[in-house]
């Protein structure tokens, strides 16, 4: 069994190291992501591991954004994360600032969902709904298509996640588009509380 901090130690070095609304409520999207995912690809023993991973994997872009996933270690070692924890950290860098490649499923599942929950997120805030919930995977491949929306999001990062974990591109749209769907609401009442 995998180890990790506690939920609320890894919230406060979150909020230690991050100030501004967008990065912690990536980290909390995306940390529910994991979560969904660990639950739906069969490793629900490990989903607090899976979770608490996506909840830190950005714990240092927003004041050290030249050093992301080489900041990374020395913060998360502040509240004793354990080596596989810090590999799968710095691992969904991997190609862009880190060496670390994704090899474990978990990884793979970062890697692939991280840069899509930003565009799912950016497609949803498009909307009149201002939401996942409607949102089709349909209209969510247009915005993928389109190169000019959300630019910082990399559409290659995200076609090399699902290669890396053998899905076609719909399906890992799909799959995340369920995941954020799930959790929407409980991330928007944790936000209001912060």
């Amino acid at each position: 069994m995998k180890t990790c901090p506690d939920r609320a130690q890894a919230l406060d070095l979150l909020r230690k190291y991050n100030k501004e609304h967008f990065h912690i409520q990536h980290a909390l999207t995306v940390e529910a992501v994991m979560r969904w995912y660990a639950e739906n690809l069969g490793y629900g023993d490990e989903a607090d591991f899976w979770a608490t991973v996506g909840l830190l994997h950005d714990v240092d872009f927003e004041q050290w954004p030249e050093e992301h996933c080489k900041k990374a270690p020395e913060l998360l070692a502040e509240i004793g994360c354990g080596e596989d924890f810090i590999h799968a950290v710095c691992s969904h860098g991997y190609g862009l600032c880190s060496d670390v490649e994704p090899t474990e499923e978990m990884e793979k599942v970062l890697f692939a969902a991280d840069e899509l929950t930003g565009l799912i997120g950016a497609a949803a805030l498009m909307r009149p709904s201002k939401s996942c919930q409607d949102m089709e995977v349909s209209s969510l491949k247009k915005k993928f298509k389109d190169k000019k929306f959300a630019a910082g999001c990399s559409r290659d990062v995200i076609k090399e996640g699902a290669e890396r974990l053998g899905w076609p591109l719909e399906e890992l749209m799909d799959k995340t588009l369920q995941a954020m769907r799930s959790s929407e609401e409980t991330i928007a009442a944790e936000l209001a509380k912060l």
